[in-house]
């Protein structure tokens, strides 16, 4: 591992002598992106794993680090861990499984470490909020007037002046939903702070006013339907196989060649359109300035912007379009784009390249999630998130690897 990775990044925080000679960095890296292969993500079953299976004692020479020690090797190395992507990427690329002939992009989602049942709508925040603070300050009142009897019967130098626990839980609650609530209003008001903006720049450039129903509830306000988290706020709402989960969603750009991930991404927005350009122009920089030839994508990926910006960057794109619901005057659906995309594909007909894209992330992304059984994030936290799914693309990189070994 450390002939072939530059762990420099890892091993820079280990220069301090003080304290317990500590595990071996490059074996504990080993140890991490080896559990991750074989779908083992808990660092409690990680350790277990090291105690009871021959292949994790040839990975550790039979060390057995404690749950702990690998959690906390993670937590203090996560972005440096989800540094190796380009790394092992750059390893493929010289083993022969990157040809960026054709790429084909896709996403799923996957659940975070919350609940969906934790989270709170903003109308229900503004009566719980009401509700609560009502009930607290009840039983403050309460609370002092049996302090007040109990100073008359105990004597003043007695204790008896501590709030009773349910008390401050229900006050440890409520400042949970004001915090909620005022994050919720924040975004409600950026949103409507860069709406105004944009409706003035068009005015500026003579659009006028633009027509349309009047808005159900004051603009800079949330939603009464908008909800947040009270576990992970950054995690969302999202629709799923199975019903609406609390969620994020993982893009993965994968090559045709091998099914190699060549560029990968997550986010709190269940919409795909615009991860499609930022993924595009991530392998570019993932391989070194080199071009993917061709890309395939579904129809959630569509859109004027999106065919407009691949037919700049001189990309051929095999995109479904989709149904479309509105027909333009000229009884055509969709953008010039987006016709001439429509007409590409049935051209092609059952030997169009588009057909590529189902037989290309869909399996990687059942690899992770069946094979390897990677369903839901152990971390909190977008930025936190974003690294961990990183850490689950070099694992499915480094299967590929050993193929070939």
């Amino acid at each position: 591992m450390r002939d072939e990775l530059d762990l420099e990044a890892v091993y820079v925080s280990y220069d301090d002598a003080r304290g317990a000679p500590a595990f071996h960095p490059a074996m504990m890296t080993a140890l991490l992106l080896y559990a991750y292969t074989q779908g083992i993500y808990s660092s409690r079953r990680i350790a277990r794993a090291c105690e009871d299976r021959l292949d994790f004692h040839a990975v550790m020479a039979s060390a057995k680090p404690d749950f702990r020690t690998i959690s906390e090797f993670r937590r203090r190395h996560l972005k440096a861990l989800s540094g190796l992507f380009v790394q092992v990427l750059k390893l493929c690329a010289e083993a022969g499984l990157v040809k960026l002939g054709h790429v084909a992009l896709d996403g799923t989602k996957i659940k975070a470490n919350a609940s969906k049942h934790k989270a709170m709508s903003y109308a229900r925040m503004q009566k719980a909020e009401a509700a609560l603070a009502a009930e607290v300050a009840d039983w403050l009142k309460a609370a002092e007037a049996a302090d007040r009897k109990d100073d008359a019967s105990l004597g003043a130098d007695q204790r008896g002046d501590e709030l009773p626990v349910w008390v401050a839980d229900k006050q440890q609650r409520l400042a949970k939903i004001r915090e909620a609530k005022a994050a919720l209003e924040a975004e409600a008001k950026a949103q409507a702070e860069a709406k105004a903006k944009a409706k003035n720049d068009d005015d500026d450039r003579g659009a006028g006013p633009r027509p349309g129903r009047k808005p159900k509830h004051p603009p800079g306000t949330p939603k009464p339907k908008a909800q947040r988290n009270f576990t992970d706020p950054d995690s969302q709402i999202m629709p799923g196989r199975d019903g609406f989960i609390q969620a994020y969603s993982g893009q993965a750009a994968v090559d045709a060649t091998a099914q190699v991930i060549v560029a990968h991404s997550l986010s709190n927005s269940s919409a795909d359109c615009p991860c499609l350009l930022p993924l595009t122009d991530a392998i570019t920089q993932n391989m070194g300035g080199k071009k993917a030839k061709e890309i395939s994508a579904d129809a959630g990926y569509c859109s004027e912007a999106n065919l407009a910006g691949l037919k700049a960057r001189e990309i051929s794109a095999y995109i479904a379009t989709g149904q479309a619901k509105r027909a333009t005057a000229g009884g055509k659906v969709g953008g010039p784009l987006t016709q001439a995309m429509r007409r590409k594909l049935k051209l092609g007909g059952h030997r169009s390249r588009y057909r590529l894209r189902k037989q290309l992330p869909e399996p990687v992304l059942g690899q992770i999630k069946q094979a390897r059984g990677f369903r839901q994030f152990l971390l909190r936290g977008l930025d936190k998130v974003q690294d961990e799914w990183s850490l689950v693309c070099v694992a499915h990189n480094i299967t590929k690897l050993w193929a070939v070994a």
